[in-house]
């Protein structure tokens, strides 16, 4: 079982993804936590690139690139072989991410980068997606506030505060294309409101989630 969470920079997914996997752990699942980019070695060093202050001068479609590489590398080395063996893969973002922030936000083809994406993934689809919503606004507040606790700030959190609201709108847009395999929690609450919004939501669908993942990217 592959799911996948989702959502605008300062939504709280990294505390979400590692709160979740840790009560299905509990629960007896076998679970794989990974994240994008990033996620293996490799990964990790585009991941650097990526979120590199320095790195200004990137174009949108190299960044586009280098995020289809790292995805590749994870599906093949991490997330293939873990839902081979069984357990259940969550992963901090996945290629709707793309859709979102190189498509909606930077304004790349939409169809170019389904086809770049079929590549890389080689097919494979989440199961089910986690979508954690909050105000664009107030997202980038939180980042800014985490600073002095050793948060991150990167080249795509400093991005003006009209990309931001572009990449929330392709979120939205996503769901509504497919509102089956999407679900979307208010991550404005208490982080222990959220986390039980999620918790419920796999109450319901974690036992029935059965569907191919190997059908083609939309």
């Amino acid at each position: 079982m592959f799911i996948t969470f989702e959502g605008p920079d300062g939504s709280g997914k990294t505390t979400q993804v590692a709160q979740t996997a840790a009560t299905l752990r509990e629960r007896g699942y076998r679970v794989l936590l990974t994240r994008e980019p990033g996620g293996t070695a490799i990964g990790d060093q585009i991941r650097h690139v990526l979120h590199d202050m320095k790195n200004q001068a990137m174009h949108p479609r190299a960044e586009l690139l280098l995020y289809s590489a790292s995805r590749a590398q994870i599906v093949e080395e991490a997330i293939r072989p873990h839902l081979a063996s069984g357990g259940v893969v969550i992963c901090d973002r996945f290629f709707d991410s793309t859709y979102a922030y190189q498509g909606y936000g930077h304004g790349l083809d939409l169809n170019q980068l389904r086809l770049i994406t079929e590549f890389a993934t080689g097919g494979l689809r989440p199961h089910l997606t986690i979508y954690l919503d909050l105000a664009a606004e107030e997202g980038l507040q939180r980042r800014l506030s985490a600073l002095d606790k050793g948060g991150e700030w990167n080249r795509l959190d400093a991005m003006a505060e009209a990309f931001h609201k572009r990449v929330r709108e392709g979120y939205h847009a996503l769901m509504a294309a497919e509102p089956e395999r999407w679900v979307r929690v208010n991550a404005a609450q208490p982080i222990a409101k959220v986390q039980a919004d999620i918790m419920a939501v796999f109450d319901t669908r974690l036992p029935t989630i059965t569907a191919s993942s190997e059908k083609p990217a939309t």
